[in-house]
C-alpha cells in the first residue's frame, strides 16, 4: 500500500509539473479576434494577456462607438483564450493523474 501511495504522489507531482509547463506554453499561444468589419483587431495570449490592439482611424472619431467595439471584441477574444486555456490545462492535468480507484468518473 505504501508503494501505491508513493506512486500516486509521484504521479500527482508529474501532473502539477505538466500543468505548470502548459501554463508557461500558453503565454506563447496567440489568439486573434477582430470586429465584424475588421475596424478593431486584438491579439492576446491564451493566458489572457493583451499583446496588441489595432484600431481603424474611423473609430477614433466616436468615443462611444470605440468603447462598444473594445468591449465586444475584447470579450470575444477573452472567451476564446479561456476556452483554449481550460482545454489545454484540463488535458495536461488528466494526462498526469494517477489511477485512483473510484475516480474513473472524472476521466
Amino acid at each position: 500500500m505504501f508503494g501505491d501511495m508513493m506512486g500516486m504522489m509521484s504521479k500527482l507531482k508529474e501532473a502539477k509539473k505538466k500543468v505548470e509547463e502548459t501554463k508557461a506554453r500558453l503565454n506563447t499561444v496567440l489568439v486573434d479576434e477582430a470586429s465584424n468589419d475588421n475596424k478593431l483587431k486584438i491579439t492576446l495570449t491564451a493566458n489572457r494577456t493583451i499583446k496588441s490592439i489595432d484600431i481603424d482611424d474611423a473609430l477614433l472619431e466616436d468615443k462611444d462607438q470605440l468603447e462598444d467595439y473594445l468591449i465586444l471584441t475584447l470579450n470575444k477574444a477573452i472567451e476564446k483564450a479561456t476556452e483554449i486555456s481550460e482545454a489545454e490545462l484540463a488535458a495536461a492535468a488528466k494526462d498526469g493523474m494517477p489511477n485512483i480507484p473510484g475516480m474513473d468518473m472524472f476521466k
